[in-house]
């Protein structure tokens, strides 16, 4: 199993054709080689997860590919090709699944079991690698106008994390379709937010009694590689304490530069609900 996000900034004069590709890229996608679940992206700040968090300057897609090959392959698809066209900066990273609970359209695409609880570690816990966390929920919605008013202390507190590498919001839709990307600089910096947070550890706990959502999903990674920049920055390279965020629009144009290095495997895992899928 092998899991590649995609993320593309495109000039504001390319936005609508960024959105366009949301539809045509779709049949494509069902039937690339090797691809077995992908889902293509908007983004935002996640401060709110309303319409108004959008940013359409960032477009994402995430694919769960059966081998690295097919992942590699994919990259002369004409999918490929056309964000290249559009866009004036691509960032990939690579990830592999380490834990997941909770479905996706009705799927468990990580390959993890679904009755994994991914709130607890794993045996490799213990790595100093960066690590990912993806959630994802559909909101119940006569439940939203609740789930709404309850983001913005979880987020700001998601915003000044210590170890917080990168986040963005991403949604399949503007309204009721939600989740979080984001990287930590390793698995105990994501379990310390998870498990410290006052703001987050409230949400978690009314969760269950609220009954936001309609369907959930909150799933691990391990980085295995990372290509290409945010901003003019590989975030994998940051490892500070502020992260890079989505709704920054200054550009880092000197002593940057273009490109990604790529990361040895690491590992590490942890638990952060980030506003969303917990």
């Amino acid at each position: 199993m092998y899991v590649t996000f995609d993320l593309w900034h495109v000039p504001r004069r390319a936005a609508a054709r960024a959105a366009a590709r949301m539809a045509l890229d779709r049949p494509r996608l069902r039937r690339a080689s090797g691809l077995t679940f992908s889902r293509l992206l908007g983004t935002g700040t996640g401060r709110r997860f309303t319409p108004l968090d959008a940013d359409p300057s960032r477009w994402a897609l995430l694919s769960v590919w059966d081998t690295p090959a097919a992942a590699r392959n994919f990259e002369r698809s004409t999918t490929i090709r056309a964000w290249a066209r559009l866009a004036d900066e691509r960032w990939r990273v690579d990830l592999r699944p380490v834990a997941a609970r909770g479905r996706w359209s009705g799927h468990a695409p990580f390959g993890v079991p679904a009755d994994v609880d991914a709130r607890h570690p794993i045996a490799d816990d213990h790595g100093r690698a960066p690590v990912v966390a993806i959630t994802r929920a559909r909101l119940t919605p006569r439940r939203a106008v609740a789930f709404w008013h309850a983001v913005p202390p979880v987020a700001a507190e998601l915003r000044g994390a210590d170890g917080l590498l990168f986040t963005t919001g991403i949604g399949e839709a503007p309204i009721g379709y939600q989740g979080t990307f984001s990287m930590w600089r390793d698995g105990h910096a994501l379990r310390a937010f998870a498990y410290q947070g006052q703001a987050h550890a409230a949400v978690v706990r009314r969760t269950p009694r609220e009954r936001w959502y309609a369907e959930e999903l909150f799933a691990r990674f391990v980085v295995l590689g990372s290509h290409g920049t945010v901003r003019g920055v590989d975030p994998c390279e940051a490892r500070r304490p502020t992260a890079v965020h989505t709704d920054d629009r200054r550009r880092i144009r000197d002593g940057q530069q273009a490109g990604g290095r790529q990361r040895t495997e690491g590992s590490g895992t942890a638990d952060a609900g980030v506003a969303g899928a917990q």
